[in-house]
């Protein structure tokens, strides 16, 4: 055991600012954009999902040559398949005609581990000041591998029970997700219909647990972020809001749409764009396709993403996963700082 790292190990309470910038995987979670949030006082963090294992380390190199500060790295947990082949094949066929019309072939629908293993080496081996895990929690070995090497861990739950799960893993702190949120829902059941209690609800819930809480989820304004520290929580966690900043990698339709509230005036949850349940803008392709959508995380992920790639580089924002939280009106545009600080307390 390395006790010094272990004895210096990152703490919530060391922030200046009570307030982490999401990670927010398939682009929009850059290098510079966490290195702004840490740099101006908050916790930076990058998204792992969907990338390889070198594709993390060199992003997490270039994060480091920006910026001395403490940031996060986010993974997502693997789980079995929950789609049976014949459902996969139905709903390819009805997503067909919507790759016709782009002029793309529909993906391989894949079951794989999104580079799991090769990940967990790097992160022991780069050891981040904090790492975090959504859709389920590792092995009580890994977490007490990663603390060891000087690593905080946080877990993402979305109820009572994931929450008791996490800390009986070792999870350091519960990032709190609910309802609110933009983008995937971290529950640990791929295949069931998420919780519907709202953030403050959650919070209340586990208020008993001697475990630092982060709240994620509708985190738009000041007054937000003083509601979730007033209920317990000791930081909280904000996507949307930098949706629009400066330094995120969000997609030019994307934020076009973020802008649009006249033609997506709404949020929904959907699983259309990758069998599993996340929020984003309600649009036309949720429309078509929400109510035949299976579960099957990651399977209709990967089917559907040569369709959203093209709808992005068209310019069509109707066919392409735009995920929000719920108050996205209050996302703006300009330095990742300046947004940091407009939510600080």
């Amino acid at each position: 055991m390395d006790t010094q790292r272990r004895a210096n190990r990152f703490d919530l309470g060391s922030l200046a600012l009570p307030v982490i910038q999401a990670p927010m995987a398939g682009g929009p979670s850059t290098p510079q954009l966490a290195a702004a949030v840490s740099a101006a006082g908050g916790l930076g963090f990058l998204a792992a999902g969907y990338k390889t294992a070198a594709a993390m380390r060199s992003e997490i190199e270039t994060l480091r040559s920006l910026t001395g500060r403490p940031f996060g790295v986010n993974l997502f947990v693997p789980q079995p398949s929950v789609i049976s082949p014949g459902s996969l094949q139905q709903y390819a066929a009805s997503l067909a005609p919507d790759a016709d019309r782009f002029g793309v072939s529909l993906g391989e629908p894949r079951h794989d581990d999104d580079d799991w293993d090769k990940k967990l080496e790097i992160l022991l081996e780069l050891a981040p000041a904090v790492v975090s895990f959504t859709f389920d929690v590792p092995g009580s070995g890994m977490v007490q591998a990663l603390q060891e090497r000087g690593v905080h861990v946080v877990a993402t739950v979305t109820d009572r029970d994931e929450a008791l799960q996490a800390l009986a893993a070792g999870a350091d702190a519960l990032c709190v997700q609910g309802p609110e949120a933009g983008g995937h829902r971290g529950t640990f059941k791929a295949a069931a219909p998420p919780p519907v209690v709202p953030l403050h609800g959650i919070l209340e819930e586990l208020a008993d647990l001697e475990v630092p809480l982060i709240a994620a989820g509708g985190i738009g304004t000041p007054e937000d972020t003083r509601a979730a520290l007033a209920v317990g929580a000791a930081a909280v966690q904000a996507g949307t809001a930098f949706l629009l900043s400066d330094e995120a990698g969000t997609k030019a339709a994307h934020r076009a749409a973020l802008s649009s509230s006249d033609r997506f005036p709404t949020t929904a949850v959907t699983r259309a764009f990758s069998g599993r349940n996340a929020r984003g803008l309600y649009n036309e392709f949720m429309r078509r396709h929400d109510a035949e959508a299976p579960y099957g995380y990651p399977e209709i992920h990967h089917l559907t993403t040569p369709l959203r790639a093209a709808a992005a580089a068209a310019g069509e924002p109707d066919w392409l996963n735009l995920w929000a939280g719920i108050n996205y009106r209050h996302a703006a545009e300009g330095p990742a700082a300046s947004i940091l600080k407009s939510l600080a307390p």
